[in-house]
Parts: C-alpha cells; structure tokens; sequence
C-alpha cells in the first residue's frame, strides 16, 4: 500500500511539473528573450516576461513614471553576459543580474542590479544596483500591443532597447 501511495504521489509530482512548464507559453505575458552576439563571439542575453497593453494606459498609468518598473512581467527580467560590457558608458562586468527600469516622459533609466532570484515586483533596493544608466526615450510611429526588449546589432555592438505602448527607450552595449 505505501509503495503505491508512493508511486501515486510522484507520477502527480511529475505531471504537476510538467504542467507548469508548458503553462508559462499561455500565460497572458509570455517568456520572451533577447539576444546581442558581440564581435569577440560573446554574448548578452536577456529573459523576460512580455505584458500585453490591452487597451491600457500603459506609461504614466499602469506603470507610474518615477518609480522602478520591473520591465517585464512574471518572473524578474535577467540579464546575462559572459563578458565585460560598457552599457551607455558605464562598465558592467561578465555575469549575472537583474534588469529594472524607471520610466518618465521623456527620460529612462536602466537599473541593474546585482541581486538576483527575484519574482515579479521585488525590486531588492538601491543598495543592491549595481548602475543606473540613462537611456535615450522615443515615440514609436504605432502604437505596440507586447512590450518587447530587443537588440538591434550595429557592428561590433548592439542598441538594447524596450518598447511598448508608444514609447521606445534604447540604450547601446558593447564588449569593453
């Protein structure tokens, strides 16, 4: 009998598992990734979670300008790199972090912290950022339903960039 109750709790174990993993491509704000392949064969990539507009009041209203978004959903949004980088002028060495951003009207900042780990909203403080670093703010000629992180490659470096709504900020990264 044990042996049974055994075998039933790991079979739900792993059906619940497996359940799990394909439910995040049917979430309302499905994983997404960015890529930037640098020159020197090394890479960027990030991971994040893309929220759908919905007919909202996105930037000024769901996410309130001057505060620290999490430039995402679900999950916090990752930020890997297997190199140092210069990011919009500042030095961010090869490893892990997780990215935020502060959006205002007319100006953004990226905010990478250090901790990582985080689920949803968490943002750890800013004793644990690592930089802050502006981004240059445009409007989008369309509105975009999915907020989208993307690289645009120019060269030996890339222009990450985050658009959603009406509203494009972008900063570059390069290998340093």
């Amino acid at each position: 009998m044990l042996k049974q109750l055994c075998c039933l709790l790991c079979c739900l174990a792993i059906a619940s598992a497996s359940a799990c993993a394909q439910d995040k491509a049917s979430r309302p704000s499905p994983p997404a990734k960015a890529d930037c392949q640098l020159s020197n064969g090394k890479s960027v990539k990030i991971d994040y979670s893309s929220p759908r507009m919905k007919g909202r009041k996105i930037f000024g209203d769901l996410v309130p300008y001057g505060q620290v978004w999490r430039a995402g959903a679900n999950e916090s949004t990752t930020f890997v790199t297997d190199t140092d980088l210069n990011v919009g002028g500042t030095a961010v060495p090869a490893g892990s972090y997780t990215i935020f951003a502060v959006p205002n009207a007319d100006q953004w900042q990226l905010v990478i912290s250090k901790k990582t780990g985080e689920w949803g909203t968490a943002y750890p403080g800013p004793s644990n950022d690592l930089a802050r670093i502006d981004m240059k703010v445009s409007k989008l000629s369309s509105p975009m339903e999915n907020f989208t992180i993307a690289f645009d490659h120019a060269g030996s470096a890339c222009t990450l960039s985050m658009s959603w709504e009406n509203t494009k900020a972008s900063v570059d990264v390069s290998a340093k």
